[in-house]
Protein backbone atom coordinates (compact mmCIF):
# COMPACT_ATOMS: atom_id res chain seq x y z
CA UNK A 1 0.00 0.00 0.00
CA UNK A 2 1.00 3.08 -1.19
CA UNK A 3 1.93 5.56 1.85
CA UNK A 4 0.27 9.24 2.59
CA UNK A 5 2.29 11.98 2.04
CA UNK A 6 0.33 13.06 5.79
CA UNK A 7 -1.40 10.96 8.47
CA UNK A 8 -4.43 12.32 8.91
CA UNK A 9 -4.97 14.68 11.29
CA UNK A 10 -8.37 15.66 11.50
CA UNK A 11 -11.55 13.42 11.07
CA UNK A 12 -15.18 14.99 10.22
CA UNK A 13 -18.24 14.05 8.72
CA UNK A 14 -20.99 16.10 6.67
CA UNK A 15 -24.59 15.86 6.44
CA UNK A 16 -27.49 16.89 4.94
CA UNK A 17 -30.41 16.94 7.67
CA UNK A 18 -33.49 15.40 5.39
CA UNK A 19 -36.75 15.66 7.45
CA UNK A 20 -40.49 14.60 6.23
CA UNK A 21 -42.62 17.86 5.63
CA UNK A 22 -45.15 16.66 7.91
CA UNK A 23 -42.76 15.85 10.87
CA UNK A 24 -39.46 18.35 10.26
CA UNK A 25 -38.52 18.58 14.02
CA UNK A 26 -37.96 14.60 14.24
CA UNK A 27 -35.60 15.15 11.36
CA UNK A 28 -33.73 17.82 12.56
CA UNK A 29 -33.69 16.37 16.14
CA UNK A 30 -32.10 13.24 14.09
CA UNK A 31 -29.20 15.89 12.63
CA UNK A 32 -28.48 16.85 16.36
CA UNK A 33 -28.32 13.61 17.60
CA UNK A 34 -25.58 12.11 14.71
CA UNK A 35 -23.47 15.35 15.82
CA UNK A 36 -23.98 14.86 19.22
CA UNK A 37 -22.78 11.08 18.19
CA UNK A 38 -20.09 12.29 16.25
CA UNK A 39 -18.58 14.29 19.24
CA UNK A 40 -19.15 10.90 21.99
CA UNK A 41 -16.81 8.81 19.01
CA UNK A 42 -13.77 11.94 18.67
CA UNK A 43 -14.52 13.08 15.39
CA UNK A 44 -13.31 16.59 15.14
CA UNK A 45 -16.07 18.09 12.87
CA UNK A 46 -19.66 18.47 12.15
CA UNK A 47 -20.32 19.76 9.07
CA UNK A 48 -24.43 20.41 8.04
CA UNK A 49 -25.03 21.33 4.13
CA UNK A 50 -27.49 24.22 3.46
CA UNK A 51 -30.50 23.64 1.38
CA UNK A 52 -33.40 26.20 0.42
CA UNK A 53 -36.94 25.06 -0.03
CA UNK A 54 -36.24 21.37 -0.23
CA UNK A 55 -36.54 19.00 2.91
CA UNK A 56 -33.05 19.52 4.33
CA UNK A 57 -31.43 22.10 6.58
CA UNK A 58 -32.55 25.67 4.86
CA UNK A 59 -31.35 27.55 8.21
CA UNK A 60 -27.62 25.85 9.32
CA UNK A 61 -26.84 28.67 11.55
CA UNK A 62 -29.96 27.98 14.10
CA UNK A 63 -29.42 24.27 13.83
CA UNK A 64 -25.88 24.63 14.11
CA UNK A 65 -26.83 26.95 17.35
CA UNK A 66 -28.62 24.36 19.14
CA UNK A 67 -25.96 21.81 18.19
CA UNK A 68 -23.54 24.41 20.47
CA UNK A 69 -25.43 23.72 23.28
CA UNK A 70 -25.59 19.88 22.98
CA UNK A 71 -22.14 19.90 22.50
CA UNK A 72 -18.61 20.82 23.98
CA UNK A 73 -15.70 20.35 21.80
CA UNK A 74 -16.66 19.64 18.28
CA UNK A 75 -16.28 22.20 15.92
CA UNK A 76 -19.41 23.29 13.78
CA UNK A 77 -19.51 24.22 10.25
CA UNK A 78 -21.49 24.55 7.10
CA UNK A 79 -20.50 23.16 3.99
CA UNK A 80 -21.74 25.01 2.15
CA UNK A 81 -24.02 28.60 2.72
CA UNK A 82 -24.50 29.33 -0.62
CA UNK A 83 -24.41 33.41 -0.53
CA UNK A 84 -26.47 34.22 -3.34
CA UNK A 85 -29.22 33.75 -0.69
CA UNK A 86 -27.70 35.73 2.05
CA UNK A 87 -27.26 39.47 3.18
CA UNK A 88 -23.26 39.43 3.97
CA UNK A 89 -23.99 42.12 6.95
CA UNK A 90 -26.91 40.21 8.70
CA UNK A 91 -25.24 36.81 7.96
CA UNK A 92 -22.24 38.28 9.61
CA UNK A 93 -23.83 38.74 12.60
CA UNK A 94 -25.50 35.45 13.04
CA UNK A 95 -21.91 33.67 12.47
CA UNK A 96 -20.39 35.48 15.46
CA UNK A 97 -23.24 35.29 17.13
CA UNK A 98 -23.21 31.45 16.97
CA UNK A 99 -19.40 31.42 17.65
CA UNK A 100 -19.54 33.09 20.54
CA UNK A 101 -22.14 31.02 21.87
CA UNK A 102 -19.91 27.61 20.89
CA UNK A 103 -16.76 28.95 22.03
CA UNK A 104 -15.11 29.59 19.28
CA UNK A 105 -16.10 26.37 17.29
CA UNK A 106 -17.65 27.87 14.08
CA UNK A 107 -16.48 26.92 10.84
CA UNK A 108 -18.68 28.26 7.88
CA UNK A 109 -18.08 27.53 4.70
CA UNK A 110 -19.32 29.46 1.80
CA UNK A 111 -19.55 29.59 -2.13
CA UNK A 112 -20.69 31.89 -4.64
CA UNK A 113 -23.56 32.07 -7.59
CA UNK A 114 -26.94 32.41 -7.87
CA UNK A 115 -29.60 30.88 -6.34
CA UNK A 116 -30.93 27.35 -7.62
CA UNK A 117 -33.84 27.95 -9.79
CA UNK A 118 -33.00 31.78 -9.75
CA UNK A 119 -35.54 32.99 -12.55
CA UNK A 120 -38.61 30.54 -10.37
CA UNK A 121 -37.50 32.21 -6.99
CA UNK A 122 -36.24 35.93 -7.48
CA UNK A 123 -39.51 37.63 -7.14
CA UNK A 124 -39.79 36.37 -3.59
CA UNK A 125 -36.11 36.72 -2.72
CA UNK A 126 -35.34 40.15 -4.44
CA UNK A 127 -38.67 41.68 -5.43
CA UNK A 128 -36.81 44.94 -5.76
CA UNK A 129 -33.45 44.20 -6.71
CA UNK A 130 -33.14 41.34 -8.67
CA UNK A 131 -31.81 42.19 -12.11
CA UNK A 132 -28.90 44.62 -9.49
CA UNK A 133 -27.91 41.82 -7.29
CA UNK A 134 -24.26 40.61 -7.90
CA UNK A 135 -23.74 37.18 -7.00
CA UNK A 136 -20.16 37.28 -7.83
CA UNK A 137 -16.74 36.76 -5.20
CA UNK A 138 -17.49 40.07 -4.12
CA UNK A 139 -20.27 38.18 -1.53
CA UNK A 140 -17.88 36.73 -0.22
CA UNK A 141 -14.91 40.00 0.51
CA UNK A 142 -18.19 41.55 1.98
CA UNK A 143 -18.71 39.13 4.45
CA UNK A 144 -15.20 38.13 5.16
CA UNK A 145 -14.35 41.91 6.29
CA UNK A 146 -17.85 42.07 8.69
CA UNK A 147 -16.75 39.14 10.20
CA UNK A 148 -12.83 40.15 10.00
CA UNK A 149 -14.00 43.72 11.98
CA UNK A 150 -14.28 45.85 9.04
CA UNK A 151 -15.95 49.16 9.96
CA UNK A 152 -19.54 48.85 8.81
CA UNK A 153 -20.45 52.51 9.56
CA UNK A 154 -18.49 55.77 10.33
CA UNK A 155 -20.46 56.44 13.68
CA UNK A 156 -20.29 54.74 16.37
CA UNK A 157 -20.66 56.52 20.66
CA UNK A 158 -23.67 57.24 22.72
CA UNK A 159 -26.53 58.30 21.50
CA UNK A 160 -29.25 58.74 24.40
CA UNK A 161 -29.52 55.69 26.05
CA UNK A 162 -28.28 53.50 23.30
CA UNK A 163 -24.45 52.78 22.75
CA UNK A 164 -23.47 52.16 18.72
CA UNK A 165 -20.58 50.28 17.26
CA UNK A 166 -18.94 50.45 14.11
CA UNK A 167 -18.13 46.99 13.43
CA UNK A 168 -20.82 43.77 13.32
CA UNK A 169 -21.59 42.79 17.14
CA UNK A 170 -20.84 40.34 18.47
CA UNK A 171 -17.71 40.60 17.34
CA UNK A 172 -15.03 36.93 17.26
CA UNK A 173 -11.44 37.79 16.30
CA UNK A 174 -10.87 34.23 15.65
CA UNK A 175 -13.89 33.43 13.27
CA UNK A 176 -12.02 35.11 10.51
CA UNK A 177 -9.26 33.04 10.26
CA UNK A 178 -12.25 29.80 10.25
CA UNK A 179 -13.92 31.11 7.29
CA UNK A 180 -13.90 28.53 4.78
CA UNK A 181 -14.52 28.53 0.64
CA UNK A 182 -16.30 25.37 -1.61
CA UNK A 183 -14.94 25.47 -4.74
CA UNK A 184 -14.08 22.80 -6.82
CA UNK A 185 -12.24 25.07 -9.99
CA UNK A 186 -8.75 26.29 -10.16
CA UNK A 187 -10.67 29.94 -9.68
CA UNK A 188 -12.01 28.97 -6.50
CA UNK A 189 -8.73 27.93 -5.30
CA UNK A 190 -6.95 30.96 -6.11
CA UNK A 191 -9.36 33.53 -4.56
CA UNK A 192 -9.87 31.20 -1.77
CA UNK A 193 -6.28 31.59 -1.41
CA UNK A 194 -5.96 35.29 -2.08
CA UNK A 195 -8.43 36.13 0.20
CA UNK A 196 -6.73 34.02 3.49
CA UNK A 197 -9.73 31.36 3.79
CA UNK A 198 -9.81 27.78 4.08
CA UNK A 199 -10.48 25.64 0.91
CA UNK A 200 -13.38 22.89 1.07
CA UNK A 201 -12.74 20.37 -1.79
CA UNK A 202 -15.86 18.02 -2.14
CA UNK A 203 -17.08 15.26 -4.50
CA UNK A 204 -17.44 17.83 -7.52
CA UNK A 205 -14.96 19.58 -9.53
CA UNK A 206 -15.17 21.34 -12.90
CA UNK A 207 -13.46 19.53 -16.02
CA UNK A 208 -10.73 22.95 -17.19
CA UNK A 209 -9.71 22.34 -20.87
CA UNK A 210 -5.54 23.04 -19.06
CA UNK A 211 -4.57 20.25 -20.93
CA UNK A 212 -3.64 18.27 -17.65
CA UNK A 213 -5.21 16.37 -15.10
CA UNK A 214 -6.17 13.45 -17.78
CA UNK A 215 -9.13 16.77 -19.07
CA UNK A 216 -7.67 16.93 -22.43
CA UNK A 217 -5.18 13.53 -23.45
CA UNK A 218 -8.33 11.07 -22.61
CA UNK A 219 -10.82 10.49 -19.56
CA UNK A 220 -10.58 13.00 -17.29
CA UNK A 221 -9.03 11.80 -13.68
CA UNK A 222 -11.24 13.20 -10.24
CA UNK A 223 -8.33 12.95 -8.32
CA UNK A 224 -5.56 14.37 -10.08
CA UNK A 225 -8.06 17.43 -11.01
CA UNK A 226 -8.84 17.69 -7.01
CA UNK A 227 -4.70 17.25 -6.92
CA UNK A 228 -4.59 20.31 -8.61
CA UNK A 229 -6.63 22.64 -7.30
CA UNK A 230 -5.30 21.44 -4.03
CA UNK A 231 -1.47 22.34 -4.95
CA UNK A 232 -3.13 25.67 -6.76
CA UNK A 233 -4.79 26.89 -3.81
CA UNK A 234 -1.61 26.73 -1.39
CA UNK A 235 0.22 28.12 -4.05
CA UNK A 236 -1.31 31.34 -3.92
CA UNK A 237 -2.10 31.04 0.17
CA UNK A 238 0.02 32.67 2.40
CA UNK A 239 0.17 30.22 4.84
CA UNK A 240 1.31 28.02 1.71
CA UNK A 241 2.39 24.30 2.61
CA UNK A 242 0.53 25.21 6.08
CA UNK A 243 -3.10 26.26 4.39
CA UNK A 244 -5.75 24.32 5.21
CA UNK A 245 -7.81 22.49 2.86
CA UNK A 246 -10.73 19.82 3.65
CA UNK A 247 -11.16 17.09 1.42
CA UNK A 248 -14.92 15.96 1.33
CA UNK A 249 -16.06 12.46 -0.22
CA UNK A 250 -19.34 10.44 0.34
CA UNK A 251 -17.18 7.45 2.14
CA UNK A 252 -19.57 4.14 3.36
CA UNK A 253 -17.44 1.87 5.62
CA UNK A 254 -19.42 -1.96 5.86
CA UNK A 255 -17.41 -2.92 8.51
CA UNK A 256 -19.99 -3.64 11.10
CA UNK A 257 -23.06 -3.07 8.48
CA UNK A 258 -25.96 -6.01 8.21
CA UNK A 259 -26.26 -7.67 4.98
CA UNK A 260 -29.27 -5.39 4.50
CA UNK A 261 -27.16 -2.20 4.88
CA UNK A 262 -24.28 -3.52 2.39
CA UNK A 263 -26.62 -3.70 -0.37
CA UNK A 264 -28.84 -0.56 0.53
CA UNK A 265 -25.27 0.72 0.19
CA UNK A 266 -23.95 -0.87 -2.57
CA UNK A 267 -27.19 0.06 -4.87
CA UNK A 268 -26.63 3.85 -3.63
CA UNK A 269 -23.20 4.31 -5.06
CA UNK A 270 -24.42 1.98 -8.43
CA UNK A 271 -27.29 4.47 -9.30
CA UNK A 272 -24.78 7.31 -8.48
CA UNK A 273 -21.66 5.99 -10.75
CA UNK A 274 -23.18 6.69 -14.20
CA UNK A 275 -22.44 10.46 -13.54
CA UNK A 276 -19.39 9.68 -12.61
CA UNK A 277 -18.02 8.56 -16.02
CA UNK A 278 -17.88 11.69 -17.97
CA UNK A 279 -18.27 15.50 -17.05
CA UNK A 280 -22.35 17.01 -16.64
CA UNK A 281 -23.80 20.07 -17.87
CA UNK A 282 -22.24 23.14 -19.19
CA UNK A 283 -19.94 23.48 -16.40
CA UNK A 284 -18.73 20.26 -17.17
CA UNK A 285 -18.94 19.18 -13.63
CA UNK A 286 -17.25 15.99 -12.65
CA UNK A 287 -18.09 13.48 -9.77
CA UNK A 288 -16.10 11.39 -8.06
CA UNK A 289 -17.89 7.80 -7.27
CA UNK A 290 -19.11 6.80 -4.38
CA UNK A 291 -16.37 5.02 -2.22
CA UNK A 292 -18.24 1.24 -0.35
CA UNK A 293 -16.45 -1.39 1.12
CA UNK A 294 -14.83 -2.47 4.18
CA UNK A 295 -12.26 0.26 5.75
CA UNK A 296 -9.33 -1.62 4.75
CA UNK A 297 -10.32 -1.40 1.27
CA UNK A 298 -11.21 2.40 1.65
CA UNK A 299 -7.74 2.88 3.17
CA UNK A 300 -6.23 1.73 0.61
CA UNK A 301 -7.86 3.44 -1.76
CA UNK A 302 -7.85 6.81 -0.44
CA UNK A 303 -3.72 6.18 0.08
CA UNK A 304 -4.00 5.66 -3.59
CA UNK A 305 -6.26 8.80 -4.30
CA UNK A 306 -3.99 11.50 -5.59
CA UNK A 307 -5.80 14.40 -4.12
CA UNK A 308 -6.50 12.67 -0.75
CA UNK A 309 -2.38 12.15 -0.74
CA UNK A 310 -1.73 16.43 -0.32
CA UNK A 311 -4.07 16.72 2.60
CA UNK A 312 -4.54 15.91 6.68
CA UNK A 313 -8.25 16.28 7.54
CA UNK A 314 -11.47 15.64 6.36
CA UNK A 315 -14.83 15.86 6.19
CA UNK A 316 -16.49 12.42 4.37
CA UNK A 317 -20.24 13.28 3.27
CA UNK A 318 -22.80 11.06 4.54
CA UNK A 319 -25.17 9.82 2.12
CA UNK A 320 -28.27 11.67 2.37
CA UNK A 321 -31.08 9.22 2.32
CA UNK A 322 -30.53 6.65 4.95
CA UNK A 323 -32.02 6.16 8.53
CA UNK A 324 -30.25 7.00 11.74
CA UNK A 325 -29.42 3.57 12.44
CA UNK A 326 -27.33 3.63 8.95
CA UNK A 327 -25.34 6.73 10.27
CA UNK A 328 -24.37 5.52 13.79
CA UNK A 329 -23.62 2.51 11.63
CA UNK A 330 -21.39 4.30 9.55
CA UNK A 331 -20.12 6.93 11.97
CA UNK A 332 -18.92 3.79 14.26
CA UNK A 333 -16.77 2.47 11.82
CA UNK A 334 -15.32 5.77 10.48
CA UNK A 335 -14.22 6.56 13.87
CA UNK A 336 -13.20 3.06 15.11
CA UNK A 337 -11.84 1.16 12.09
CA UNK A 338 -11.42 3.95 9.09
CA UNK A 339 -9.83 6.73 10.79
CA UNK A 340 -7.27 4.65 12.37
CA UNK A 341 -6.17 2.99 9.65
CA UNK A 342 -5.58 6.29 7.87
CA UNK A 343 -3.38 7.49 10.99
CA UNK A 344 -6.40 9.58 12.86
CA UNK A 345 -6.60 9.33 16.45
CA UNK A 346 -9.99 10.66 18.11
CA UNK A 347 -10.15 13.51 20.22
CA UNK A 348 -10.15 13.61 23.74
Amino acid sequence: MPPTSRPLRKLGFLTIGLFDAADPGRGHESTLRVIELGERLGFDSAWVRHRHLQYGISSPVAVLAAASQRTRRIQLGTAVTPLGWENPLRLAEDLATVDVLSGGRLNPGVSVGPPTHYDQVKGALYPDTADAEDFGFERVRRLLDLVRGTPVTGFSGVEGFEVFSDIVQPHSPGLGRRMWYGGGSLRSARRAAEHGMNFLTSSVVKVEDTGDAGAADGPPDFAAIQASLIREFRAHHPDGEAARVSHGLVVIPTDSASPAQRAKYAEYAARRLPRTTSPQGPARQLFAPDLVGTSAELAERLHAHAAFREIDEVAFALPFTFEYEDYVQILTDMATKLGPALGWRPAG
